[in-house]
């Protein structure tokens, strides 16, 4: 690479990155409090699982290890094959009742595995990793922000590209 090409492709890396650290303290202090929160988490054979639903697809969600970043969460499709997921609901309800995808942003503790196969939502176009759920119990119901302290659900995207999700 030519030097003056070289220099302009690194002074646009390190803008890049610069631009992407916070200067809000409120901010960092939430980002801070987080890595922490997730620091403290009790190491053990089970994973955590973020349910995360838009509508008309079907993958149940975001699945790390214990003290592990949400960063390093994969989205999944649930396996059903021994336990049924927990909202496992109508997709349309009836009347006033709650319907699939009612527990959106709900934390949960999970027992199970990645199967290591990969399985494809028509609907969103991605195939995801398997997760085979075993056992599952709520850890938060309103456990507040994913990704970054201002993300905003809007219903019908996600909220980070979900790297070697296409078919």
């Amino acid at each position: 690479m030519f030097p003056a090409l070289r220099r302009l492709v690194l002074l646009t890396a390190a803008l890049l990155v610069s631009s992407c650290q916070t200067t809000d303290p409120r901010t960092r202090q939430l980002i801070e409090y987080r890595r922490l929160e997730i620091a403290a988490e009790t190491p053990g054979n089970y994973f955590i699982g973020r349910r995360f639903h838009i509508p008309n697809t079907h993958f149940w969600g975001y699945v790390r290890r214990p003290r592990e970043p949400w960063a390093a969460s994969r989205l999944v499709m649930v396996n059903e094959r021994f336990m049924r997921q927990p909202d496992r609901l109508p997709e349309i309800p009836s009347g006033d009742g709650m319907a699939y995808g009612s527990d959106h942003n709900r934390e949960y503790r999970l027992w199970g595995y990645f199967t290591g196969r990969r399985v494809y939502d028509p609907n969103s176009n991605m195939a995801l990793p398997e997760f085979m759920l075993q056992r599952y119990e709520v850890k938060s119901y309103s456990p507040g922000w994913l990704f970054q302290p201002k993300e905003r659900f809007n219903g019908s995207q996600l909220l980070r590209a979900e790297p070697g999700s296409t078919p």
